[in-house]
Formats: structure tokens, C-alpha cells, sequence
């Protein structure tokens, strides 16, 4: 029993000390491997332009400031703006009809504070707002064509339906000059920052 014993550790010391690693041993010995060199083979910086889209369009350095700073017209805008649209809003609900100014002069001053922040990020390269600032020019030519039709005395439906058609290619077209607009910005803008 004992003559067993001792050739099987004679076996499995030659096995250890002369054959290769099992499969388990080499996990095993992969998972030993230092945290700083992982650290380090997942931190490499990446070559330029291979980052992801989302990535490309992340926010790039400091965000632009306006020409009025250290006022933050901008977000006062949108917060006098937003109360404003609240008290006209209770005050339609209650009053029947006396809020109605109060109400588009908050809209109003909420989507000149947005659009003046958003226009100002996107020109600069800052964070691309491609989507929403296409749709402000489309959706004054819609409203315009829609008003154009109606005093010239066409149905609402083809003063609804008309505009439709022609916002595609308005849209498309404000899109397209805006995200080119934004790629020569944000190329301009990493260029300055070095990278």
C-alpha cells in the first residue's frame, strides 16, 4: 500500500516538472497575470478615428462660452420661460382665455434660450444638435406654406398635407449643411485642443 502511494507522487511529480500544462493550470496561471499590465493593455489610447460614433460626437472640451458671460442668459431664459408657461397655463385652465399671452411668451422665451445654447454648442463643435436644429427651419417653411395656401383659399387638408411633402427635402437639406457645418467645427476644435 505504501509502495502505491509513493510511485503515484513519483508520477505526478514527473508529470508537473517535465509535461505541459492542462488546460485548467493555464487558466489558472492566465488569471495570475498582474492587474497593471491589464490595466494597462486596456487603457492604450486608441488610433485617431477609431472610436465609435458615439464617441466622435461626445462632448469635445470646454463647453463655449456666450458672448455675455459670466450671465447666464441662456438658462435664465428657459427658467423664466418655464414658469411662465406654467402660471399661463393655470391661469387658461381657470381664467378661460386670460393666460394665453403669458403662455406664448413662455414658450417663447424657453425655445430662445434652447436654441441660442444648442446653436452656439453645435457651431463651435462642442456636441453636435443636428436633429433639432433642422427641424426649426422646417417647421417655420411648413408654416409658412400651410399659411401661404390658406389665403390663397385651398381646403385645410391640402394646407396640412402640401407642407408635408415639401418638409422632407427642407429637412434633409438643413440637415445635411448642419452636420457638415458641425464635422469642420469639430475638426477646427481638435486641432486646437491637440488631439
Amino acid at each position: 500500500m505504501a509502495k502505491r502511494s509513493s510511485a503515484r507522487r513519483g508520477r505526478s511529480r514527473k508529470r508537473r516538472s517535465g509535461a505541459q500544462p492542462s488546460a485548467g493550470e493555464a487558466k489558472a496561471s492566465a488569471g495570475q497575470q498582474p492587474r497593471r499590465a491589464r490595466r494597462q493593455r486596456t487603457s492604450a489610447p486608441r488610433a485617431r478615428g477609431t472610436g465609435s460614433f458615439s464617441e466622435q460626437l461626445a462632448p469635445l472640451g470646454e463647453r463655449p462660452q456666450a458672448p455675455w458671460h459670466p450671465l447666464p442668459l441662456a438658462e435664465l431664459l428657459i427658467l423664466v420661460g418655464m414658469v411662465a408657461t406654467v402660471i399661463g397655463f393655470v391661469r387658461e385652465q381657470h381664467s378661460g382665455g386670460s393666460g394665453r399671452l403669458v403662455l406664448a411668451a413662455g414658450i417663447g422665451a424657453v425655445a430662445i434660450g434652447t436654441i441660442e445654447f444648442t446653436l452656439r454648442e453645435h457651431l463651435s463643435g462642442y456636441r453636435p444638435h443636428t436633429t433639432l436644429l433642422s427641424f426649426l427651419p422646417t417647421a417655420l417653411f411648413h408654416s409658412a406654406v400651410a399659411i401661404a395656401l390658406l389665403t390663397l383659399g385651398a381646403p385645410v387638408e391640402v394646407c396640412v398635407v402640401a407642407p408635408l411633402v415639401l418638409d422632407v427635402p427642407v429637412f434633409v437639406f438643413f440637415f445635411r449643411l448642419l452636420r457638415a457645418r458641425f464635422f469642420e467645427a469639430r475638426h477646427r476644435r481638435q486641432l486646437e485642443s491637440g488631439r
